[in-house]
């Protein structure tokens, strides 16, 4: 097979429409893929497009004869150690239970829900940005609180029932 290359935004912009391609069929458009050189993901946070790699694969799902010819999915990873990002969210990013992160730190993202690599691609970025919002959300802490009048009176009367229910299932003494 062909050897798969690693493209930056400005050069999946190019492959996506190449020299003499008139208009774009899609509502996403080459001016929206190169205003995004940036990935943002808060006010203070954003990951420029070097760290980010894009690999073209081949879709599933519906397309027709097209589905065999045309590398519409992308595949796209992030290395979390070699990132931009600071020490305390990488550490964070790393503790997520997440089969998408592998063990040696990368996010990998297959985006092939859309006929469209450039919908694919927005929906993958879209992802991996969610991901990272989701590691840098700080946890609330437990609030302690006691239990009501009533749920104690629940639980002892579900404790008396299953103490009876276990008190006839022994033998009876004549």
């Amino acid at each position: 097979g062909k050897a798969v290359q690693k493209r930056s935004c400005v050069e999946y912009c190019r492959w996506l429409r190449p020299a003499g391609y008139r208009g774009f069929r899609d509502k996403v458009g080459l001016e929206f893929l190169e205003r995004m050189v940036t990935l943002k993901i808060s006010d203070h946070i954003s990951i420029p497009d070097t760290s980010i790699e894009f690999y073209p694969i081949r879709s599933r799902g519906p397309g027709g004869q097209n589905v065999n010819k045309v590398s519409s999915g992308v595949h796209i990873r992030f290395d979390i150690h070699a990132s931009d990002l600071s020490d305390e969210i990488k550490a964070k990013l790393l503790s997520l239970n997440d089969k998408r992160i592998t063990r040696q730190g990368i996010i990998v993202i297959k985006a092939m829900t859309y006929r469209s690599a450039a919908k694919n691609r927005e929906d993958g970025l879209e992802r991996l940005a969610e991901l990272i919002r989701r590691a840098v959300r700080p946890v609330k802490k437990r609030k302690p609180t006691r239990p009501t009048r009533a749920s104690k009176n629940r639980r002892l009367d579900s404790k008396n029932k299953r103490s009876r229910v276990k008190a006839l299932r022994k033998k009876i003494d004549m």
